[in-house]
């Protein structure tokens, strides 16, 4: 299970290293196999899963924290790992005929490589803290492949807004895990579900369920979250048909699905996960007649596609989970050759405005015939070579079944049918509006920048591929029933679900709901032109775009406003602030924990040459307030800190001494060379209140700073370390000295890092020194 998961990983730092010195081929090629051979490992587990068993692979990774590189495959995990590879693999042939070869393709494909293999831990991973790893990496390696045409400002946009709003979900889902790993007193997730009892009873329920759907909500562009991921769509449509469609706006659905035996049954999760998925549902189709961009049509019609999945995740029953997941598996298939078709025609007629666009049919009929078949199934329209239509009519047969519950979820229910019809009909609406007016009705080539014509076989091959599983899946449904979608939910909902899964189940409510939808669809994309302007007017002011702008522009002009008080060139302003900063919190954090506590019990006699050495240190400190030469002033400080030498010798401690007398000599000897080349000092210039201000300060930092180091005498948080290291220097480290063998063996690593710091500090200012002798600091 490891190997799967690190096969691509290891494939982007080959390709990487390597892929430059390859120049005949494109890169594509050599990236290709990864993901075809882990869709042939995945299918090899088919037969082991449809025996009721799973694959699984554990390895220690922070045992301190019981955080182990736990994977397992099941059901459900089989269901996504078979997107991830299979359509990943599509994405990939279809890449190499769109891409052109003087793009950064090694870039392309190494980001691609990595958003596979951290999509594949996050769907295997059964450890919850290695899930939130990948879950991040995810979206590091989206924000990369949005913005893969970085010099493109829409590009960065888009990447940057995606960024903002799946890593805030990221950091939501984070909180939930933790509480949940302390609710149920375990990191893994199968563990948790065993203990679904202990979360449910918990006063941390409803943050918990809360916290993780923000996540779930975020990644699958569920309302108010949703406006991110038409901004996304300024990716290349590879990225767009692999992210968009089959992979990263699952991820959330996944997780809603992972977690639903914990959390399914209860109304919050109900009212929660169906009411926002119904919203997004309608308001997602809705917006999607009204875009004039290919890609932006699809991906509104994508976040209307996962409200939908998402409602019926939210219903919780077998025959809800078991559309759900066929949905799943359905929208991955037309979606994604949706996505490659809207590339072919922006590949072939230099536009994706569909205003500009039109009569393409006679001059691109393949890619008509793929894309009218692809809308169609999503359109749900009641034909038997439409996958589509079971999954939606299956959604429809949901809706009608709910247990009736008490309360607020009760009276919910009773409305989820006609959301359900109503969103279903602005479905086919934008799914009308997508392929004829993109392949029928007038010719308008004189608007194009290309000469339009149809695509090459190897760009429209993978499309091909997809649109055959769309007919099949919807000719013959149980091919994949039993081997597929009956472990996957079989994993959400605890029970093998045994549907016979068939187009026709007679002149039932859910077919009087298809017809309605298709009836009232046709008349509405009919007139479309009609009623397009109340686009005008909504969503106004409730446009999450428009909020997201309104929070984004906020912030930063907050913080603008708040940097530019502070960051005024000023030194003393910028140590006020910061010895402020140290006595306020460190004030307060003493008072709080009785950090005020003094004792003068167990103290070593003070001796007359330690009281004339203290009385030195504190005259020289107060005379450089008087000093008018700055290399006066450094020697004068010295003195402070080779008093302090002399002090550790007093008090029998000759390491630190040694080491206080060269530090303090390099410092001198540092501040030396660098003030040397400064002004004169001036006099100081402040007023009254000034000085006041800066006494003030100094004074209540040094008394602070005295009593902290009394009181860490005094009052003892924890049991001293000192003979933990007394009892074992010399058995574990091997030295009598326990300060050396704190700092070369307990510490050591500290200490390396220490070293490596100090050693890159000195080459650094090597180099500045070898360019100046140069005369060469522009390089």
């Amino acid at each position: 299970m490891h190997f799967y998961i690190l096969l691509p990983f290891l494939a982007a730092l080959l390709i990487g290293l390597s892929a430059k010195k390859v120049n005949r081929i494109h890169t594509g090629w050599l990236v290709l196999p990864v993901p075809a051979v882990l869709f042939i490992i995945f299918c090899s587990k088919l037969p082991v899963l449809a025996k009721g068993k799973i694959v699984q692979s554990t390895a220690d990774w922070i045992p301190s924290l019981d955080i182990q590189l736990s994977f397992y495959l099941d059901g459900l995990s089989m269901l996504f790992s078979l997107l991830i590879t299979g359509i990943g693999s599509l994405v990939v042939l279809y890449s190499i005929f769109y891409l052109s070869r003087k793009e950064q393709l090694v870039h392309f494909y190494v980001y691609l490589l990595l958003f596979m293999g951290s999509m594949l831990g996050v769907v295997l991973s059964d450890n919850v803290f290695v899930l939130y790893t990948f879950w991040e990496f995810t979206s590091i390696s989206s924000f990369l492949l949005i913005g893969f045409w970085f010099y493109r400002e829409r590009s960065t946009y888009g990447a940057q807004k995606s960024m903002l709003v799946t890593v805030f979900g990221g950091l939501s889902m984070l909180g939930a895990l933790i509480l949940l790993s302390i609710t149920a007193e375990t990191n893994s997730i199968r563990m948790m579900i065993a203990n679904r009892s202990d979360i449910l009873e918990s006063d941390l329920f409803i943050p918990i369920l809360i916290l993780l759907l923000l996540g779930a909500f975020t990644k699958s562009a569920q309302f108010p979250f949703h406006s991110w991921l038409p901004d996304a769509m300024e990716a290349p449509t590879p990225v767009s048909a692999y992210l968009h469609s089959a992979t990263m706006v699952k991820a959330g659905l996944y997780l809603v699905a992972r977690f639903s035996l914990i959390f399914s049954g209860t109304d919050e999760f109900f009212v929660i996960v169906s009411g926002i998925g119904l919203i997004t549902l309608c308001l997602g189709s809705f917006l999607a007649s009204r875009q004039t961009d290919l890609k932006g049509i699809l991906a509104y019609s994508t976040i209307s596609q996962l409200g939908m999945i998402m409602a019926m995740l939210g219903f919780g029953t077998g025959v809800a989970i078991l559309a759900a997941i066929f949905h799943i598996f359905n929208h991955a298939t037309f979606k994604g050759s949706l996505f490659m078709i809207a590339g072919i025609v922006d590949h072939e007629t230099g536009t994706r405005d569909i205003r500009r666009l039109g009569g393409l049919y006679t001059i691109m009929p393949i890619s008509a015939t793929l894309a009218f078949i692809g809308a169609f199934s999503m359109a749900g329209v009641p034909l038997p070579i439409f996958n589509g239509f079971l999954s939606k009519e299956m959604f429809f047969d949901s809706s009608l079944k709910l247990e009736q519950s008490t309360g607020l979820a009760g009276t919910f229910a009773e409305w989820i049918p006609i959301f359900a019809v109503l969103g279903s009909i602005f479905t086919f609406v934008y799914s009308m509006y997508l392929v004829f007016g993109t392949f029928l009705g007038k010719q308008k080539t004189d608007q194009l920048e290309k000469k339009p014509h149809e695509a090459p076989m190897g760009m429209l091959l993978s499309p091909i591929i997809l649109i055959i599983f769309v007919v099949a899946v919807g000719l013959i449904p149980n091919l994949i029933n039993e081997p597929l979608l009956a472990p996957a939910a079989a994993a959400v909902t605890g029970d093998l679900p045994h549907t016979h899964l068939a187009f026709w189940h007679g002149l039932n409510t859910p077919f009087y709901m298809s017809l309605i939808v298709v009836g009232v669809g046709a008349l509405l994309a009919y007139t479309l032109k009609r009623w397009q302007p109340v686009y005008n007017k909504i969503p106004g002011k409730f446009s999450s775009d428009l909020w997201y702008q309104t929070i984004v522009n906020g912030l930063l002009r907050s913080s603008k406003s708040i940097t530019e008080f502070y960051m005024t060139g000023s030194l003393r302003l910028y140590f006020s602030i910061i010895l402020v900063f140290l006595v306020v919190s460190t004030s307060i954090f003493m008072y709080f924990t009785d950090g005020f506590t003094i004792s003068l019990d167990d103290l070593a006699p003070i001796t007359w040459p330690e009281v004339l050495v203290g009385f030195v240190m504190a005259a020289a400190a107060i005379a450089t307030i008087w000093m008018n030469q700055r290399i006066a002033a450094i020697i004068v400080i010295g003195v402070v800190g080779y008093g302090l030498s002399l002090l550790f010798v007093f008090f029998r401690a000759p390491d630190l001494a040694l080491t206080q007398l060269i530090v303090e000599t390099i410092t001198v000897a540092l501040f030396l060379l660098c003030f040397a080349h400064l002004p004169k000092l001036k006099k100081s210039d402040k007023s009254i209140s000034e000085k006041l201000i800066d006494l003030i300060i100094a004074v209540s930092t040094g008394a602070l700073l005295t009593i902290v180091a009394i009181a860490s005498h005094s009052s003892k948080s924890f049991d001293s370390i000192a003979k933990y290291f007394v009892d074992n220097s010399y058995k574990l480290g091997g030295g009598d000295n326990i300060v050396n063998v704190i700092l070369v063996d307990f510490r050591g690593l500290d200490t390396l890092f220490e070293i490596a710091v100090l050693g890159l500090a000195a080459l650094g200012i090597f180099a500045m020194i070898k360019y100046r002798d140069k005369g060469d600091m522009n390089q």
